[in-house]
């Protein structure tokens, strides 16, 4: 028997409403080891160029991952992937909880599922037996009162469900996952992949117990977790605030993105800080499985707006992607959009930054209140913001334009106004600025799943500057020392775009896509949070039993990163597409680092240096046939069609 993972992946078939049990034995495991790693490796084997993202043969995959369900803090995360519809490319969103726990406890490490059932429907696994039920009666619904009904139907209080709402029904682009409400697979529109299966839901139950190698070092590394997880000024910060803190903080560093990306600055902060926001609607503080830190905060309102606190509390993308993005100043309107995108099933940092979007197309004139349906889509208007929430979930009026997110809209509305779509490959922005983390810009526009900034460590934690520490200091800064055992020796400025910056990034990349493989919190680890590097190997050995080392983990996550790229090749993607919008290439307006941009020349420079670095050809991107076999991923040139000379 296998430690740490059942060895069984359920493939089930939406249109015959037939499943089947598959089990690829250890080598598969320890060689993608789960989350990305398996996404990416079914993706390309199974699903065609030619498929739609929202057609019948997309295929959508869940996934746990060799260390999910371990009782270790930062494990308890799960990952959904499929060809996503907002980006026609590659599509992958974690999430925290408890899903990913359940479902390994249920008897399976994945479920993939194909098809796309003849009506409502969702998936019940339950100790390794398998329904597709009836879901005509909460199709519609929130995902809340979904929730509920399956909850009541199945009598069963302590299952665990990703479910979608409205938006996902509705084939919204920029529609998310809901895991247990809240918690969120936001980002690539995977809701949108399960409406157009029919499937509202996957509820699941175990009970059975995950074997272990090593129980005995799994207690000594979480005991040593919480005896330190306070002395880290991260994790303290966010056990306390969870990532609200960012907001505020970011404000008066002149980071924060405001007005769609034009200024670091946010005068309508001014006054306000993160203290008030939680002593006034902070109710509690939750966690995810086996973590201390208990990150998520869950607000309560009854004034100026109704907030049921079921649907948790908005964190720091949130906060910024409909506060200072649409230069809405009221924080309670904010903790009321969260509160909707959760209940409607949208991603909160696209759906921010798609009306942001709006907002300035509004404010220049190239759409007027009879493009919105008389809805003065002004910059700072709340109402106007709340109100284009609900006609994206329900694809209403210009609601239905904007349900396809920034790029299709522009495309839609012309005149231009593709320049004020802040995305990557047709992905919106997360909450951080470019022109004042180099490094930032290159995970942006290199990220496989388009705009993405959890693809590496941003550039302030190594800034000799920011942290008061450079390499030949007496002492290095806590986070430089942190990613010594990567290799990474010396302090790198955050306004660099030079090969020491390329290579900083490169590594990072390797580091956290193992932790989308591995679906770790990246909230537990260093260089930033508790955990340390080399305490990694030992985690997975202590769970698995195999004689693992870093090296083996880093190459897992590189292999990983080349898969994704590999698919998105074989969707037409290329070097074209590895690019940010003009407007980072202009200085901010304002804020502590008025006048910073990237220089176009240096980062397309930067570009063809990264691929160099992942034996990737310079000028394309491509992977060359000796990376592929190095990384034991040769089959893919089954499924790839490069002609290499």
């Amino acid at each position: 028997m296998p430690f740490g993972y059942n060895g069984k992946i359920l493939r089930i078939n939406l249109t015959t409403k037939k499943y089947k049990v598959e089990e690829p034995g250890w080598l598969f495991y320890r060689t993608y080891l789960g989350g990305r790693g398996l996404i990416s490796y079914y993706l390309l084997k199974e699903v065609p160029a030619e498929v739609e993202p929202l057609g019948e043969k997309n295929k959508i995959i869940f996934t746990a991952s060799i260390m999910t369900g371990a009782p270790l803090p930062g494990f308890g995360r799960q990952s959904i992937g499929a060809k996503s519809p907002l980006t026609g490319l590659y599509g992958e969103s974690e999430a925290g909880g408890f899903w990913g726990v359940e479902l390994k406890k249920a008897g399976f490490d994945a479920v993939i599922v194909e098809g796309k059932a003849e009506k409502p429907s969702y998936i019940w696994i339950k100790n390794g037996k398998i329904e597709i039920k009836d879901a005509s009666n909460i199709w519609g619904l929130d995902t809340g009162d979904a929730k509920d009904k399956i909850i009541e139907e199945l009598g069963e209080e302590k299952l665990r469900v990703e479910i979608i709402g409205k938006a996902g029904e509705n084939l919204v682009k920029i529609a998310g996952v809901s895991s247990d409400l809240s918690h969120y697979h936001g980002r690539t529109g995977m809701g949108a992949v399960m409406g157009s299966k029919n499937l509202k839901a996957i509820a699941v139950r175990g009970t059975q117990k995950i074997e272990f190698s090593n129980p005995k070092k799994i207690k000594e590394l979480a005991k040593w977790f919480a005896d330190n997880f306070k002395s880290n000024a991260d994790n303290a910060g966010q056990s306390k605030f969870g990532t609200s803190e960012y907001y505020f903080n970011n404000n008066s560093a002149g980071v924060e993105p405001t007005i769609n990306f034009t200024t670091g600055y946010f005068e309508g902060l001014d006054g306000q800080d993160v203290e008030t926001l939680h002593d006034k609607y902070k109710i509690r503080t939750e966690g995810c499985f086996a973590c201390p830190v208990k990150c998520k905060q869950v607000f309560e309102m009854s004034e100026p707006y109704t907030v049921d606190p079921r649907y948790g509390g908005p964190e720091f993308e949130t906060l910024a992607s409909f506060n200072s993005m649409c230069g809405v100043k009221e924080l309670e309107a904010a903790i009321k959009a969260h509160e909707l995108c959760n209940r409607y099933g949208l991603d909160t940092v696209s759906t921010g930054v798609t009306i942001a979007f709006a907002m300035e197309c509004f404010e220049k004139g190239l759409i007027t209140t009879e493009n919105t349906g008389g809805i003065e889509l002004k910059l700072g208007n709340a109402e106007a913001m709340l109100k284009m929430i609900d006609l994206i979930a329900e694809r209403r009026g210009f609601g239905n334009v904007l349900a396809e997110g920034t790029k299709r809209a522009a495309e839609f509305i012309g005149k231009g106004s593709i320049k004020y779509a802040m995305q990557v490959k047709g992905q919106e922005f997360a909450m951080a600025e470019p022109r004042v983390k180099f490094g930032l810009g290159l995970a942006f526009a290199l990220s496989p799943t388009g705009a993405d900034h959890l693809q590496a460590e941003h550039d302030g934690a190594f800034d000799p500057v920011l942290t008061g520490y450079s390499h030949d200091a007496d002492e290095p800064s806590f986070f430089l020392k942190n990613i010594f055992p990567l290799g990474l020796l010396e302090s790198v400025p955050s306004l660099s775009l030079g090969p020491e910056k390329v290579r900083l990034f490169t590594y990072l990349q390797h580091y956290w896509s193992l932790f989308n493989c591995l679906d770790a919190c990246i909230f537990t680890f260093a260089p930033v949070r508790t955990f340390k590097i080399e305490q990694i190997p030992d985690m997975v050995e202590a769970v698995t039993g195999w004689n693992i080392s870093l090296w083996e983990l880093m190459k897992a996550g590189e292999r990983a990163t080349t898969m994704t790229k590999m698919f998105n090749i074989k969707n037409g993607a290329s070097r074209k597409d590895d690019k940010l919008p003009d407007r980072m290439f202009e200085g901010l307006e304002g804020g502590a680092l008025k006048g910073s941009k990237l220089d176009k020349e240096e980062f397309n420079r930067a570009i063809t240096l990264y691929y160099q670095m992942m034996g990737w050809d310079g000028k394309t991107g491509i992977p060359t046939e000796g990376k592929l076999h190095e990384l034991n991923l040769g089959w893919t040139l089954d499924y790839v069609n490069i002609s290499y000379i």
